[in-house]
């Protein structure tokens, strides 16, 4: 079936999820799923391959994977969904933020986890209450409200282009959303589903270390983009 979809997965180091979540693509509805190796250590590339999946690879950094994703996406697909391969976003809920942008109702669409329905432990208070924070600033200092800043989204790809993203380690899901609003998009939240992941640790809460860095990264981008 032809399709002008990308699913594009950011991984590092997730080889206990990474072969699940690719088999559980909605492969008859999309062009391709991407999996951009993150500079992986434990065959994660090798496992998404056999699954299924077209995999690149990126320096190291979340938006530089996302970045990565992005620009190795078929030329044929002007939509590109966003997610994690930790196996915690749910593709069956994939629908609620892709038709919108199919029927042209927005151009923007990402899901809210802290809306959603969240399985005990898949998040930490702290995620949670961060969530809200930076929500309140962003409407305070932009004027649209999130409430979440997930992986899981789906956007125009010429919006995305336009955006110039610049923001290459945790603060990229930010950037986008921050952007987003500045350049006057579509925007849709919509409530999502999320599990605990499936195996291995996150590389944003897995630690006091890394929870830490994401933080100052975040913040960063939050001051920075309003310039």
């Amino acid at each position: 079936m032809q399709s002008n979809v990308s699913i594009i997965i950011p991984a590092l180091n997730e080889a206990e999820s990474i072969g699940i979540v690719v088999k559980s693509m909605p492969w008859t509805t999309i062009a391709e799923c991407i999996v951009v190796d993150n500079g992986s250590t434990d065959g994660t590339a090798d496992i998404a391959a056999a699954a299924g999946a077209r995999v690149v690879h990126s320096p190291r950094g979340f938006g530089a994977a996302m970045h990565a994703g992005s620009l190795a996406a078929l030329p044929t697909s002007d939509i590109l969904i966003f997610m994690d391969g930790d196996g915690a976003d749910v593709i069956a809920e994939l629908p609620k933020l892709l038709a919108p942008v199919q029927r042209d109702e927005v151009d923007f669409a990402i899901g809210s986890r802290i809306r959603g329905n969240r399985e005990a432990g898949s998040m930490l208070a702290s995620q949670v209450f961060a969530g809200h924070l930076i929500g309140w600033l962003v409407k305070l200092f932009y004027g649209f409200r999130y409430t979440d800043m997930g992986a899981f989204r789906v956007i125009r790809r010429s919006a995305l282009e336009a955006m110039k993203m610049k923001e290459m380690t945790y603060g990229w899901n930010l950037e986008m959303q921050i952007k987003a609003v500045q350049r006057k998009l579509r925007i849709l939240e919509v409530p999502v589903s999320y599990k605990c992941r499936i195996g291995g640790e996150s590389k944003v809460s897995g630690n006091l270390s890394a929870s830490a860095k994401a933080a100052v990264r975040i913040l960063g981008v939050l001051f920075r983009t309003r310039h």
